[in-house]
């Protein structure tokens, strides 16, 4: 007769904070915007059921597609040029040392500053009468204007950006780099491989996961960027940087339409799983296949 034994299921009280604190943070408030979106609100005490009224107005709003339009093209801007860039200043970075150390420290400063610091900084740093970069391209003879033109405006939030985040990129592809074994790179050697060769065939296949996670993180931040358009420009000129989450913002807060609100942020919660769950199945594929493609080579 085989006896098993009974397996101590105690360990699960462990993760019971954890369930508490996320359904605090998330599922509850979650369910609080449900409920909002399918009633029209007058009062705490006076509201209606309107089933899905606000899901159909909200998504004939031609505001809201300019500024869905708006955010895509800036998330795909800043995939585009924090990426590639973040993979270059790893790459630059020493590998050991004292001077690897001190990289680190100075590239991870712009990490530490608050989100409205930086706003607040590139608010002064683009100003043409005392900021550093609008009278320099006053100087050159370029009529700069974050407050007047909405593509400055536009090029302005996402420079900043780049300039906060790329280290983050940078800092994950550093240590994706470092993981891997000095026998990758003797082996390269001895076979006369190109600086490029190593890069495509040991460093990229290695940085997959970590750019994975970069990217990942980097356009669901970018898709819902806020405090530091809204500090810089607050949105404009006309609504040339205002974004997906200001247009909710002002939706609930400015308007007061909790209904249409809730709506807009239940679809808006949908778009950024959706699109997440594409890119990320897609970076799955594309890394299966060059690493059967290299497995032929």
């Amino acid at each position: 007769m085989i006896t098993t034994k009974p397996v101590n299921q105690k360990a699960w009280w462990l993760v019971l904070p954890v369930v508490i604190c996320v359904a605090f943070s998330a599922v509850l408030p979650l369910m609080t915007v449900v409920n909002y979106s399918l009633q029209d609100i007058f009062s705490p005490e006076r509201r209606v059921f309107v089933g899905t009224e606000w899901f159909a107005l909200v998504m004939r709003d031609e505001e809201l597609h300019a500024a869905l339009w708006r955010q895509l093209t800036f998330s795909l801007a800043v995939l585009t040029v924090e990426i590639p860039l973040g993979i270059m200043l790893a790459l630059a970075m020493p590998a050991k040392g004292w001077k690897s150390s001190a990289v680190l420290v100075v590239v991870a400063l712009s990490l530490l500053i608050p989100w409205n610091v930086v706003g607040t900084i590139w608010q002064i740093f683009g100003r043409t009468d005392i900021g550093l970069l609008g009278a320099m391209l006053q100087e050159m003879g370029y009529d700069y204007s974050y407050t007047g033109n909405g593509t400055h405006a536009w090029l302005t939030v996402l420079t900043m950006d780049v300039w906060h985040w790329t280290p983050l990129v940078a800092l994950l592809c550093f240590a994706g780099l470092r993981s891997i074994p000095d026998a990758y790179y003797q082996a390269a050697r001895i076979d006369g491989a190109s600086k490029f060769a190593v890069f495509r065939y040991i460093q990229l296949p290695k940085m997959r996961g970590v750019l994975m996670i970069a990217v990942l993180l980097r356009f669901m931040d970018s898709f819902m960027i806020y405090t530091e358009p809204f500090v810089l420009t607050g949105g404009g000129p006309g609504n040339a940087t205002t974004f997906l989450s200001q247009y909710l913002t002002q939706k609930a807060v400015g308007q007061f339409d909790l209904g249409p609100a809730a709506a807009f942020s239940l679809i808006y919660f949908l778009i950024i799983l959706l699109l997440c769950f594409i890119l990320y199945n897609w970076m799955q594929r594309v890394g299966t296949d060059s690493k059967e493609g290299s497995d032929h080579e």
